[in-house]
């Protein structure tokens, strides 16, 4: 037995009914990047007088926006194609909320105002600068583009659908779902945890939903805990997500 193995490159499977999905967020991924990457090449210098108090305007902007917490009421609305990983198939769908894309525009700028400043601290008449500075303009511009590829492949921020729950790119099995509770960051709620059945890896319990999602954490737990014994519901026609018992009065 070899010490070493190459694992497979397996593609997905050609009926699963995802390949216009796949195109067309691979569509969106490289207009984005060619829009980000045409302006940067064409550039060879940009002016760094008082780049210094911009970049930390930038970084304390950053930090207030991380303190932003809109209200979010948003619901999980029922949707027929729920566009996931491995499926398309009917189930709810929460959204991404306004601080969500507030945080993604700011990751965003952020990098390309490090890009700006890279590239005007390299040499443009030196062969390797300009190699450097290809470099780093392909590299910001595939990560731009491996974001609006993200964004432009799944439906919504987060689904609950009968294969799973999605959040982002990744994917939740309903059987290995124990209890969900509700998760605290910094003395807020930011999310619900899925206590696992199993659990190998030493990282703590994923969490799903937060500030990045339009719907609060106390209607997305009762959600998952509605339907986590009967994914199956999911799948036979349009449901109404339930809503999270009303709290005894004086608490």
């Amino acid at each position: 037995m070899p010490l070493l193995r190459t694992p497979r490159l397996r593609l997905p499977p050609a009926g699963d009914g995802l390949w216009s999905r796949r195109l067309l967020a691979l569509t969106v991924a490289v207009v984005v990047a060619a829009a980000v990457a045409a302006p940067l090449l064409a550039l060879t210098r940009f002016p760094l007088d008082g780049v210094g108090w911009v970049g930390w305007l930038m970084f304390g902007v950053r930090a207030l926006e991380r303190r932003w917490w809109p209200r979010r009421d948003g619901r999980l609305a029922w949707t027929a194609r729920v566009t996931g990983r491995a499926a398309v198939e009917p189930g709810l769908v929460a959204r991404r909320s306004p601080a969500g894309w507030a945080d993604l525009v700011a990751d965003l700028t952020v990098v390309a105002g490090a890009a700006l400043v890279m590239i005007s601290s390299l040499p443009a008449d030196r062969g390797w600068g300009r190699i450097v500075r290809t470099l780093l303009v392909l590299g910001v511009a595939a990560a731009v583009g491996r974001v609006a590829y993200q964004e432009a492949r799944f439906t919504g921020r987060l689904a609950l659908t009968a294969g799973g729950i999605r959040y982002g790119s990744k994917r939740y099995d309903w059987s290995n779902i124990d209890r969900v509770s509700l998760h605290q960051r910094e003395g807020r709620l930011n999310g619900v945890r899925l206590r696992p059945v199993r659990w190998p890896s030493l990282d703590p319990a994923p969490v799903v939903g937060g500030r990045d999602t339009a719907v609060p954490e106390q209607r997305l737990a009762a959600a998952i805990e509605e339907y986590r014994s009967r994914p199956y519901v999911l799948a036979g026609g349009p449901v109404t997500a339930p809503e999270p018992a009303a709290e005894p009065a004086g608490r």
